[in-house]
């Protein structure tokens, strides 16, 4: 009998499986495997440990050279890639010789797999930032084309206020923007190098880790050695799964408020209908589902599960145990957010939004009733909670009456007024007529909003530039990142090649 969580692990390499089939991105990373980082280690090894004394000069170029032989041959199709120490050594033996294994010197399996499970999984976090940018760009390219298109918003599940769809759509891109901070927090802390510490608490041999480091293209060397394989190895997958949890969380907010629409015999916004987007019932010919909601919300669900399955298998074990630190089911995890945030993309390029559809919905409500209690308040000095009552009160008769706000009867809502605010203030209704048609004009209340952060037009050009600048800034830092590591391995191919070709002296 298959135990569950083995299921789970098994369910996870079928996912990340199925996804580099679909994904160009994940060709970049099939190459940089364990075989690919572990081959990058021996090269290091071998270039270092000759220029520090700790490996003879008369044998390193034979060294090398049978190291060069295994990443050939492991590069051809059909090649062996091993990904563990155990099982990559016995092939360099094969090329080199029993003596390529001094390169093994103050090394273990722990330090040197911890070494690529940070250097897989800083790989895979550049392309879910690479992603996420993507998605985050959708959502504030729409939100510049919709600026002005006043939409319902919803609390509750209800109807609540009138609002700019762009500034729904930039608090969306908001949410985004921390979990790239999140993503750029993270990597920081995944950016470091293990090798050189062994297994517990580093080795007699003086090895140059700083330098290690370097090659490989990390940032900084995990400082204590106790720390490398045995605790911030096993935080790592658990950390990225809380990022993982956020940006599904944010996916699934995104597609349960567009879903909504579909119970509605007249929605404002919907899929553009055919191709992945949607498709017919069997049954009922009226309806088109919609099954790019449907299978997005899913896979953003199962992105959880995953993220979840990090933090059981970290629970309950003693320090550097294996257990969460598997390469395939941690990169099936963060893939398995490029896979929804791809789809929320597609959901983002395909949506048809209907202003008119929209206003009248706000026109048949009264969703800018507490506009009524605010400039009551702002300009009347009328307490909230007593404008408040006046607005509930002649919401209350409309419905009943059966009156949309913007037919509502001034006559009506002076007799409301003073019946509501009797014992509160003196006079009558201090609205003009025209004064109480403007204020329950959704249009108009976008408009007049003051606040920072609010829908007007100035607030929205401000709020525009700083979300594109901050687009503009994430892709920079992928570039940056992705230019270091490329260059570094440039750097160790160019040494590593020297090394090769040094003769004996």
């Amino acid at each position: 009998m298959i135990k569950p969580m083995l299921r789970f692990r098994i369910f996870s390499i079928a996912l990340i499986t199925s996804f580099y089939a679909l994904s160009g991105a994940a060709q970049q990373r099939e190459v940089h495997d364990e075989f690919f980082w572990l081959s990058q280690m021996n090269k290091a090894t071998a270039v270092i440990n000759t220029d520090e004394g700790l490996l003879e000069k008369s044998i390193a170029p034979r060294i090398a050279i049978g190291i060069a032989k295994v990443i050939k041959d492991g590069n051809q199709t059909g090649g062996k890639r091993p990904s563990s120490v155990i099982t990559y050594e016995p092939l360099l033996i094969k090329a080199a010789g029993s003596e390529v294994t001094l390169l093994h010197a103050g090394r273990s399996s722990q330090d040197m797999h911890a070494t690529y499970r940070a250097a897989i999984m800083r790989d895979d976090l550049l392309s879910l930032a690479t992603q996420l940018n993507k998605t985050a760009g959708s959502l504030v390219k729409l939100a510049d084309k919709h600026a002005g298109t006043i939409v319902p918003n919803y609390t509750n599940g209800v109807a609540a206020q009138p609002n700019s769809f762009g500034h729904y759509l930039l608090g969306h891109a908001a949410g985004l923007e921390r979990d790239a901070q999140r993503i750029r927090e993270a990597y920081g802390r995944v950016d470091r190098s293990a090798m050189g510490t062994t297994v517990l608490n580093g080795s007699s041999w003086p090895l140059n880790r700083t330098r290690m480091a370097d090659y490989l293209g990390f940032a900084a060397i995990v400082d204590n050695a106790y720390d490398a394989s045995q605790i911030s190895s096993m935080e790592h997958p658990v950390e990225i799964g809380a990022i993982v949890t956020s940006i599904a969380l944010h996916t699934g907010n995104f597609v349960e408020d567009v879903m909504t629409q579909y119970a509605q015999s007249r929605p404002w916004i919907l899929l553009q209908e055919g191709g992945v987007n949607t498709y017919v019932s069997s049954a009922m010919p009226q309806k088109r589902n919609p099954g790019l909601l449907n299978r997005t919300r899913r896979d953003a669900s199962t992105a959880i599960t995953l993220a979840m399955g990090a933090i059981m298998q970290a629970h309950n074990i003693t320090p550097g145990m294996p257990d969460p630190k598997e390469v395939d089911a941690n990169s099936a995890m963060v893939y398995s957010a490029i896979n929804f945030l791809q789809s929320w993309d597609k959901i983002l390029n395909s949506l048809v939004i209907s202003p008119e559809r929209a206003l009248e919905e706000l026109n048949s409500d009264w969703t800018a009733s507490q506009e009524l209690a605010d400039v009551l308040m702002r300009k009347y000095k009328l307490p909230f909670r007593v404008g408040h009552h006046f607005a509930s009160d002649i919401v209350d008769y409309a419905k009943v009456n059966n009156i949309k706000p913007l037919d509502f009867p001034y006559a009506q809502a002076q007799r409301i007024y003073k019946e509501a605010v009797k014992n509160d203030a003196a006079g009558g209704l201090p609205m003009s007529e025209a004064e109480f048609r403007s204020t329950l004009d959704p249009i108009a209340i976008i408009k007049h909003r003051a606040s920072v952060g609010g829908p007007q037009p100035v607030e929205m050009d401000r709020m525009l530039k700083v979300a594109s600048q901050n687009l503009v800034q994430q892709n920079e830092w992928i570039k940056d990142k992705r230019a270091k590591i490329n260059a570094s391995l440039a750097r160790l191919d160019r040494d590593f090649d020297k090394l090769q070709s040094t003769k004996a002296n």
